[in-house]
């Protein structure tokens, strides 16, 4: 049986994050959400995979915490589903050594992962930026941007080209928003992780062109002859200043 802390009253929570653990360590399980709740994040904990689903699309969190080994259903089947049913932030928890897992997860919709292990405070941080970013508060500037016939909303999160409604995570947004404000410059990977992160550690070669990788499927650029999102070899990417017709 999933052991999780009892949902609070609404009036508590709407002054609180509220994040779902999906973790099935438990020793670090509980560590993690003592030092959490004692900085005012509501923490619903759950062992396995699929009670853990189940609750973070029933309750609908603020953030998931997600580890890829699980038992009942795996991390990446959760993320998979979850991205499918929700535009949720969800910051993976990995071993260094797995990048392939890693990979897979971004592939398919995480906005973030840590390490483990990772540090407490670091894990707080991260969770206090994506959560800002999901609320629409990573910055004052929240104008429209228009790059030719793409238009982003920063203060709504909302992503239109030609006029058609792009179904992107907070994190892909967030990416497409730092070369949008860019456009017709190349930022290198560092540059774009910086302005995600707010720094460049801790990452991995991949991580950003995953991301570009799902930009352009979502896009609908052409990944071999890119006309939008296009590849600087050996620098790193610009979006174009017009769209093409």
């Amino acid at each position: 049986m999933a052991t999780h802390s009892p949902l609070p009253l609404d009036a508590a929570r709407s002054h609180a994050m509220h994040a779902v653990l999906i973790e099935d360590d438990e020793r670090l399980a509980r560590l993690t959400k003592r030092y959490l709740e004692g900085h005012e994040v509501v923490v619903d904990w759950f062992p396995d995979g699929r009670s853990g689903l189940e609750h973070a699309l029933r309750s609908r969190p603020d953030i998931v915490l997600l580890d890829l080994q699980l038992p009942q259903l795996d991390g990446i089947a959760v993320c998979r589903e979850l991205r499918a049913r929700s535009d949720v932030p969800i910051l993976m928890i990995t071993a260094r050594v797995e990048e392939a897992d890693r990979v897979l997860g971004l592939e398919l919709g995480a906005d973030d992962y840590i390490p483990k292990p990772f540090s407490s405070r670091e894990l707080l941080a991260r969770m206090r930026a994506q959560v800002r970013r999901a609320r629409g508060q990573a910055g004052p500037d929240t104008a429209s941007i228009a790059v030719g016939a793409l238009v982003l909303e920063p203060a709504t999160l909302v992503a239109m080209l030609d006029g058609r409604p792009l179904s992107l995570t907070t994190h892909e947004f967030n990416l497409l928003r730092a070369l949008a404000e860019r456009a017709g410059r190349v930022l290198s990977r560092e540059q774009l992780l910086y302005a995600l992160r707010g720094n460049t550690e801790d990452t991995f070669d991949r991580s950003i062109d995953v991301q570009i990788s799902r930009l352009r499927q979502k896009l609908g650029d052409d990944s071999r002859n890119p006309r939008l999102l296009k590849t600087v070899r050996g620098v790193g990417y610009m979006l174009a200043m017009e769209n093409p017709p």
